[in-house]
């Protein structure tokens, strides 16, 4: 198969660029003399992002580098004579060690970090001088055109955030946009949005850097940090959205033993024990295992929410120079389906007569999910100068849903005549990953450099089901109700027997290599270069149809032919520092989605390519304590799929919205400000504010076509964010903690966009208007013991997250939540 030959030439080319920076690698090592060390904290964990300063007395010849996971360094090819070494880290004091090297030297250094004054114990949105995990570079923040951001467990914990739609709307820009169902949730920035899958459904959701299925919505419990990378990621990605990537980060085994044990209880009988232990079982090996069981009977009538998820993990260090850690999830979550309101006039209008609690879809609706996945995860460093790393996964998602179809077709009196929809799927996910990460100069310049390869591989297969009455005809209407007045109609509770049909069975595949580059061409300016190449193919479908009592199993082909790709995606950027926590940026990416549809000649329709033009600054200020970053872009989607006008011949009007040609425009233009300080170990703020506008700016003007200048739905034109926690230190009040956090969605659509000649009269956007929800926290601790409580949306604000048309879900209430802890 073509794909499988696009594979093998990548990992030869790939493994080619191993080989030389190998090479090279090993040619730094000649004169056999070299320093190496191992730094650890003030409590005895390997200290990671260590910077490591080591100087000539007499040449003043300096070389740099930074610890790894092991809080391992190492210089190699050190000349013979007297040595300065310096190693420093935010929030701890510098360390100073005079040394000498003689022929044949091979020096050992152990060294504990010892905490200093200024010691920033709780940092929030992580440093600009760490390495962002999404980034696949050990490159500090302030020296990438990108904007960025990481959301910490402490974060997490603070605002004792349930989901991923909790976490990542303290980024500027990022917000919540839909929960489809109340079982699945998407995610918007810059005008696009992602969700419900994370690997089938664009590759823009990962999890410790690959590929994850978001069915059934990941545990905020087993997470370490949240990173986002907002614009274009193609460069590194391939197929990504053009507004937004995220990274999950996965808690990790530790070598001290430890662990807590909390019971969340909120509103609703909702209730949440979680157990966290971990610890060493060798002095190379180590574990740790999360569990957490959720019952939760939600604001929603009938609504019910049953959890349970474990996490374990290994980690085990092949001396100092590398490490594996192998991780798995298991995740049941039995979840009622909920519709939410509903819309009157068809799907059209949004009415608050329908009370917030009422629920809508059928008694007995059910919505299933399991889902496990392993990873492995291996780090090797070659030398003080080259790591390499290599990552692995595989997850299977099992989706099975039985109760009401979609919604929309009410009229303005609220009466509905309530369909049934079964749907049964299983997605398998294959993802690997390989990269070496690497510097060194040329002609006196330095360059930081990566090269990598990646390879994901999706298998769906999607059951199709007949319903039947109880006299064996196919059923249409399940019942009749009212949106508006439930007691109108008596609801029928029976289940009828739905019997499977057929399987689709629809793979695709993904393959890229990688290069970048981060050239500094002097102490003040950089250039950042990157450039992927990426295959993909999304494989016709087979439908497998079950035998029945008129014909035997048949197997076919389904009408769309295999779609490939091959597509170049480039990323420049130019940083100018004029002091050293000052950045300015400039960049220009592109990204490319994959469409569906053939062009007017039949064949498979090619990707369109979104470009996107970014500016910004990056500033830390009052010694590491604030950090002020501003972003503004345009993104240009300029040959947006839309319905031909014309067949091939370019007289007859094309009637088959399947027929498509790349004539459409869409523009986002954006700026996104960010404020967040730790001014204390016990007194941290984060503040973000975001303006987007994307419309649509050019379309063909024929039937089908978008409308030019309409808005495009689920993107808000402002968002903001805000959150403050204090821990008092002093006098009486020592222990008590204090927090309040608030976002603001500004006005959006929902709905669908309008198509020019549609058949729906009048307009089929749903106008959502903005709302604000504020939260406040006040919590104790005492030694190991702590409890924290929050009253969520305290003014009891209404308001709607909707998709497209049959999804309508009002926002939770005032609730309350309060979390018992015990750490040991």
């Amino acid at each position: 198969m073509k794909w499988m030959n696009c594979i093998k030439t990548i990992c030869f080319v790939l493994m080619s660029i191993f080989s030389t920076q190998l090479s090279f690698a090993h040619n730094e090592d000649k004169g056999g003399r070299e320093i190496s060390g191992k730094i650890i904290t003030a409590d005895n964990e390997p200290a990671e992002g260590v910077t490591v300063h080591l100087r000539n007395e007499n040449k003043n010849k300096n070389r740099t580098t930074v610890t790894n996971e092991n809080g391992f360094f190492k210089f190699s090819g050190v000349a013979i004579g007297n040595y300065i070494i310096e190693i420093s880290f935010v929030g701890y004091e510098t360390i100073h060690q005079k040394i000498l090297i003689e022929e044949g030297a091979r020096l050992s250094l152990s060294c504990q970090l010892k905490i200093s004054e200024k010691q920033l114990q709780e940092i929030i949105v992580e440093s600009a001088q760490k390495k962002l995990n999404a980034g696949k570079i050990n490159i500090p923040d302030k020296d990438l055109p990108l904007s960025t951001a990481v959301i910490s467990s402490k974060v997490i914990a603070d605002q004792q955030a349930i989901r991923l739609g909790d976490i990542v709307k303290n980024v500027p820009g990022v917000s919540l946009v839909q929960t489809r169902y109340g079982v699945n949730e998407t995610y918007g920035a810059r005008g696009y949005i992602i969700g419900i899958t994370g690997s089938a459904g664009g590759g823009s959701i990962f999890k410790n850097g690959l590929p994850y299925n978001i069915a059934g919505m990941p545990e905020a419990v087993s997470l370490e940090s949240v990173e986002i990378i907002k614009g274009s990621s193609a460069f590194l990605y391939g197929s990504s959205s053009g507004g937004l990537i995220i990274n999950m980060i996965s808690k990790i085994p530790k070598y001290n033993f430890g662990g807590n044990i909390s019971l969340l209880m909120g509103s609703n009988q909702q209730y949440k024990p979680v157990v966290d232990v971990y610890g060493p079982i060798n002095k190379n090996l180590a574990f740790r295992v999360i569990g957490s069981y959720e019952n939760d009977r939600s604001y929603r009538d009938v609504v019910k929410t049953i959890r349970t998820y474990i996490n374990p993990s290994l980690m085990y260090r092949f001396g100092k120079k590398s490490s594996l850690i192998v991780q798995q999830d298991y995740l049941n979550a039995q979840l009622t389906p909920d519709p939410g309101v509903g819309l009157l006039d068809s799907g059209r209008v949004l009415t608050k007569a329908i009370p917030r609690s009422r629920f809508q879809n059928v008694l007995w609706a059910y919505n299933n999910v399991l889902q496990s996945s392993t990873s492995a995860t291996f780090k090797h460093v070659l030398n003080d100068k080259f790591t390499f790393n290599a990552s692995t996964s595989f997850q299977n998602t099992d989706v099975d849903y039985y109760g009401c179809g979609n919604l929309n077709t009410a009229g303005k009196t609220g009466i509905i005549a309530r369909p049934l929809a079964r749907a049964h799927s299983v997605e398998k996910d294959y993802a690997a990953q390989m990269n070496i990460d690497g510097k060194f100069n040329i002609i006196n310049i330095e360059n930081h450099f990566l090269a990598g390869a990646d390879y994901t591989g999706i298998v769906t297969q999607t059951d199709a089901f007949n319903i039947y009455n109880a006299n064996g005809s196919l059923l249409k209407t399940y019942d009749t109700i009212n949106l508006l007045n439930p007691s109108q109609y008596i609801q029928r509770t029976d289940i009828p027997n739905a019997v499977k049909v057929a399987t689709t069975t629809a793979p695709s595949y993904r393959a890229g290599i990688y290069l970048q580059d981060l050239i500094t061409i002097t102490k003040q300016v950089q250039l950042f270069a990157g450039l992927r190449y990426s295959y993909q193919a999304n494989v016709q479908t087979t439908i497998d149809s079950m035998t029945n009592n008129s014909r035997p199993a048949v197997s076919v082909k389904g009408s769309a032919a295999t779609a490939t790709y091959n597509v170049f995606s480039p990323k420049i950027g130019l940083v100018f520092q004029p002091a050293t926590n000052v950045s300015f940026y400039a960049s220009y990416a592109n990204n490319f989605t994959a469409n569906t549809g053939v062009d007017v000649y039949g064949n498979p329709l090619k990707a369109s390519i979104i470009n996107q033009y970014e500016v910004g600054a990056k500033n830390i200020l009052a010694d590491g304590k604030l950090s002020a970053n501003i972003s503004i872009y345009r993104i240009i989607n300029s040959n947006l799929a839309q319905q031909a006008q014309y067949l091939a011949d370019g007289i007859t009007p094309n009637t088959n919205s399947n027929i498509k040609m790349l004539s459409g425009e869409t523009t986002s233009d954006g700026v996104e400000v960010g404020l967040n300080g730790n001014l204390s170990k016990s007194f941290y703020f984060i503040t973000g504010y975001a303006y987007n506008y994307i419309r649509f700016t050019h379309t063909s003007g024929a039937k089908g076509s978008n409308i030019e200048g309409e808005q495009l739905v689920n993107a808000p034109r402002n968002t903001a964010n805000a959150s403050i926690f204090y821990t008092f230190t002093n006098n009486m009040l020592k222990g008590f903690k204090l927090g309040a956090s608030g976002f603001y969605t500004g006005t959006r659509y929902g709905g669908y966009n309008n198509l020019l000649g549609q058949s729906v009269s009048g307009s089929r956007l749903v106008p959502l208007s903005d709302f604000t929800t504020v939260d406040v926290s006040v919590g104790y601790a005492y030694k190991k013991v702590s409890v924290l409580c929050k009253l969520s949306n305290i003014f009891n604000t209404l308001n709607y997250l909707v998709h497209d048309n049959y999804s309508i879900t009002p926002i939770a209430p005032r609730q309350l939540y309060t979390t018992l802890s015990y750490q040991f």
